[in-house]
């Protein structure tokens, strides 16, 4: 008789008799009671009053009773901890009982009770355990040990048990080898900073060799723990693929994922042009196609897996586009997933074949297979150009057969169609316009009013079909009133005289009588473009459209690579990472593919660059919505324009001069004559050290070649908001050139290339004078220094404040945003010094309300009055501080005027009035504005007084901080 009978009774007052029966001097009787205790507890009884007496039957030799009162035990140990103290004894005993079984069934139900009280009494049996002369008892005792940690870490490491666990790595037995390494990866998982797998090469070569011995499960966990390591390099890959390969045509479909993983993984390292790449390219095929013979559940799960691969790389089932030919009885999730895989391996040479199969889908019952199939066709016209033809004559056909749902998505497609080729493909839109009536959906009719609004001029009734839909305005949705308003915005534009009534009654219908905000925003704009400035609308309205890419769906690069390395887990499924799905993010762990070899990285170059894109460009990226930095849309990415060399003199800048055109003006009108310039050597980005004529040019007035104060670095883009990529900077100047210093750190896990960079327009016109050149791949936690050179002719915008920059960088990942502020000084030239009685006529004729006064405290070099002088002390200083007369020894007047001068701030006299010393000194910016300064120093007070005169007073505010930052460093 079965064990069922159990399962049937439905007494009162059972446990009163199950109790007597527990503590029955018979073993049959006993072990039947603990059958009906386990069978009322499986039901969902609650028989924890028999606890005790359950327990007492633990002293036995029968390893099916033993079993039965472990179980029970695990069940209610955590309701009766006081009571689950009492089978301590006995776990301790059976750990040491000569049956193997038995010693493993005590470790294991150890590990599965999850009481405090009990863990540290574990320690010893599970400790001798981990050492056990049988294997079974071995490997239990590995998992326990993960158990044990995920109740008490603590003393899972006091106790050493985890310098065992790594021991038993090394151990002789395969499941030992696979068990150790799934608990260890566990506890890993949990405790991300610990580095428990510490894998080397001597460790790899013990899992491999215990691989080709281990279950399916305990090769998994192996597989899994190799993915995890990164190889010293290509040969070491290689060689780790040679051996995991065989895995490959393994029956169970999760060690086949784990093996496609791994080598996905390691082929990152591999040059294209080893012949042992091509191999494996033909060897990862055959196991990836015979996944989809499975039963659906499993196919899906491949799909959705090959959908990565064949992102990521297409040549490995670039021939084996029949598998993914949809099958009559295919559930609809694994059509439309083959739907998805064929398209991307969609190419010239299968198209015909593709195209054929994708027709007689579109002639199916299930709709929404028919939709797919027929978006399908339109973006196989997007992505092989050379089948748009043959694409755009199967969806005419398709539209031909007049049933609704398909002439619409055909609609829909053609009109992306009518994006990717321009000029092309027209001569169709005759035959979408007879279809007029019959479009219900808002995709459909969108996309209807978008092409006869595009192609309003080769349609002569256009206003007419336009007008239309207008007549149920209120009743379309959102996105056909949007795009039903800018389609007769065109019309209008390109029809005026015949449509200026549809014009107004659409702009009327979009502001007036709509509440909905984007259309009323976009009535708005259109209104004010049309009746402000028609030939600004036109511009606007018709401006020439980027063309579309060819794949919309492909998933991020940086995404795509951490994906790979969850390959047959839950996330290649949902194509999340994890952090995306796991609540609360506990042993989350960001992966990313090794960094390629510097020959598979020029093997590679050709091919990642964009299909569709003309070698050299890059193509257009578009920052998100909103963004503060919207004017960095407009500029191009690419290396910047040479233009003129560096400016170190004035710039005249005329009609876009943001500040006024300095004392140009005044010295035109007056009798005075303008302040001697020095010439400035035409070798002025020479190096240093031409001759000790440059060195100490003390008549000239060019500022000292010693470069003006350059403030320490600071991070201006941090990691984690540039998707590992963190950008340190400052800004120089040194002789007559602005330079800006950076340094790139790469702190994600894959290799940075492609870098350019760009300014946003500025106030003072600054830009890159050369490309960003990173001359190698920025390697993970690699750090390079390089030093930009800028120019100050580029575009002007008033910023504020204004010495904000906007900046934007590319590299192979994304374009990154960022804003810094540049310190004035950098923009302070040479030519600055005015001559005194220049200098006096400029002061009185800037107005007195164009006056700024500001206090510098706490002046390092205005020391107290007791002070003794910096030793070796006299020191002369050549040059403006000599005060016209015979040189002095340093003070801080001398110290202050001689910094200044090396940051371009030029004493024109100096006097001494009631005990202070006053500095008149004068300076100029790049764009020619000057500024003129009085700086008062007492001696012994910490504060100095600066009075600042420009035409352009918003600038005296950033004057003062330049002054503040050279002084006080």
């Amino acid at each position: 008789m079965t064990d069922s009978k159990y399962f049937t009774t439905t007494k009162k007052g059972e446990i009163f008799e199950l109790k007597a029966e527990l503590n029955s001097d018979k073993k049959e009787k006993k072990k039947e009671a603990v059958k009906k205790v386990i069978a009322s507890m499986t039901v969902g009884k609650d028989v924890s009053a028999l606890f005790p007496d359950v327990v007492n039957c633990m002293q036995t030799d029968n390893l099916e009773l033993k079993k039965l009162v472990y179980l029970y035990l695990m069940n209610y140990a955590k309701s009766q901890p006081d009571m689950a103290i009492m089978a301590v004894n006995t776990f301790v005993k059976d750990c040491e009982d000569p049956n193997p079984l038995i010693r493993a069934l005590a470790v294991r139900t150890m590990g599965c009770i999850r009481v405090d009280k009990i863990t540290e009494y574990l320690c010893e049996p599970l400790r001798k355990c981990l050492k056990d002369e049988d294997p079974y008892v071995r490997k239990t005792a590995a998992v326990c040990v993960a158990k044990l940690h995920d109740i008490n870490a603590q003393l899972v490491e006091d106790q050493g048990f985890l310098d065992t666990l790594k021991d038993l790595i090394s151990d002789s037995n395969p499941m030992v080898v696979a068990n150790a390494v799934a608990a260890l990866s566990e506890i890993a998982e949990s405790h991300p900073s610990s580095n428990l797998l510490d894998l080397n090469p001597q460790s790899i070569n013990k899992l491999l060799t215990a691989l080709n011995e281990c279950t399916e499960w305990g090769q998994i966990f192996i597989l899994d723990c190799l993915a995890n390591y990164t190889p010293k390099d290509d040969r070491e890959a290689q060689s780790i693929c040679e051996r995991v390969t065989p895995r490959l045509s393994h029956a169970n479909s999760a060690v086949v994922l784990s093996a496609v993983k791994v080598l996905m993984k390691f082929m990152e390292m591999l040059s294209k042009d080893l012949d042992y790449y091509g191999t494996l390219l033909k060897k990862l095929a055959p196991p990836l196609v015979t996944l989809l013979s499975a039963e659906p559940e499993l196919q899906y799960v491949a799909l959705r897996n090959i959908n990565l691969i064949v992102q990521k790389r297409p040549e490995i089932l670039k021939h084996e586009m029949k598998v993914f030919f949809v099958k009559y009885n295919d559930p609809i999730y694994v059509k439309l997933e083959k739907l998805d895989i064929m398209i991307r391996l969609a190419s010239q040479a299968n198209i015909a074949q593709v195209l054929a199969e994708l027709k007689e889908y579109a002639t199916e019952v299930d709709v929404d297979f028919v939709r797919k199939a027929v978006r399908a066709i339109g973006r196989c016209a997007i992505k092989v150009e050379q089948s748009a033809e043959r694409c755009v004559s199967t969806l005419l056909d398709l539209i031909q057969t007049k049933v609704n749902y398909v002439v619409q998505e055909a609609i829909v497609v053609i009109k992306d169609i009518f994006r990717k080729y321009p000029n092309k493909y027209e001569s169709v839109i005759a035959t979408l316009c007879e279809n007029l009536d019959s479009l219900d959906e808002p995709e459909a009719r969108a996309a209807m009013i978008w092409i006869v609004g595009e192609y309003a001029e080769r349609i002569d009734n256009a206003d007419e079909l336009l007008e239309s839909f207008l007549e149920g305005f209120h009743d379309e949705s959102t996105q056909v009133q949007l795009q039903l308003l800018t389609a007769i915005v065109k019309l209008f534009l390109k029809k005026p005289t015949e449509t200026q009534e549809l014009v107004q009654q659409v702009l009327s219908l979009a502001t007036q009588d709509s509440d909905n905000p984007d259309l009323r925003d976009r009535g708005y704009i259109y209104w004010r473009l049309l009746s402000t400035d028609p030939v600004a609308a036109k511009e606007v309205v018709l401006a020439e459209k980027p063309l579309i890419s060819e794949e919309t769906d492909l998933i991020e690069p940086t995404l795509l690579d951490e994906l790979i390395c969850y390959i047959g887990t839950l996330a290649s499924v949902y194509h999340k990472p994890p952090s995306a799905f796991v609540e609360g993010g506990r042993g989350v762990v960001h992966k990313s593919l090794p960094p390629r070899t510097a020959s598979s990285e020029s093997a590679e170059s050709p091919e990642t660059a964009p299909t569709g894109a003309p070698p050299g460009e890059q193509p257009d990226v578009i920052p998100a919505q909103g963004d503060l930095l919207g004017d960095l849309l407009n500029l191009d990415l690419g290396p910047p324009v040479s233009g003129p060399p560096l400016a170190t003199s004035s710039v005249q800048m005329g009609a876009v001069d943001l500040l006024g055109g300095g004392l140009d003006s005044l010295i035109g009108g007056t009798n005075f004559v303008a302040p001697p310039t020095a010439a400035v050597p035409a070798n002025l980005g020479a190096p240093i050290g031409s001759g000790l004529s440059d060195l100490f040019d003390l008549t000239s007035g060019v500022g000292t070649l010693s470069g003006s104060y350059v403030a320490p670095k600071a991070v201006w883009l941090p990691a984690m908001k540039a998707k590992g990529l963190e950008i340190s900077g400052t800004f120089t100047r040194q002789v007559g050139s602005i330079s800006m210093d950076l340094q790139l750190t790469n702190k994600a896990l894959q290799v940075m290339t492609d870098f350019a960079i760009q300014f946003n327009r500025n106030s003072f016109g600054l830009a890159p004078a050369a490309p960003l050149q990173v001359h190698a791949p920025l390697s993970p936690n690699q750090t390079v220094e390089i030093s930009l050179p800028l120019s100050t002719v580029g575009s002007v915008m008033k910023m504020e404040p204004l010495n904000n920059l906007q900046v934007a960088v590319k590299n192979n990942i994304d374009v990154f945003y960022f804003s810094t502020l540049y310190p004035l000084h950098i923009l302070f030239v040479e030519d600055g010094k005015m001559d005194r009685q220049m200098f006096l006529a400029t002061w009185k004729d800037i107005p007195n309300e164009n006056e700024a006064q500001f206090q510098i405290r706490d002046c390092p070099l205005n020391a107290g009055e007791d002070s003794e002088p910096p030793t070796p002390a006299p020191r002369l200083y050549p040059g403006p501080c000599t005060d016209w007369g015979l040189p002095r020894p340093c003070d801080p007047t001398e110290a202050a005027s001689s910094k200044l001068q090396s940051s371009n701030i030029f004493t024109v006299a100096k006097r001494n009035v009631e005990g202070q010393d006053m500095l008149y000194q004068s300076l100029k910016l790049t764009n020619g504005i000057w500024v003129l300064a009085e700086l008062r120093i007492q001696p012994g007070n910490p504060s100095c007084t600066l009075s600042l005169k420009c035409r352009a007073p918003e600038v005296s505010q950033h004057v003062y901080q330049a002054y503040e930052t050279i002084l006080k460093n």
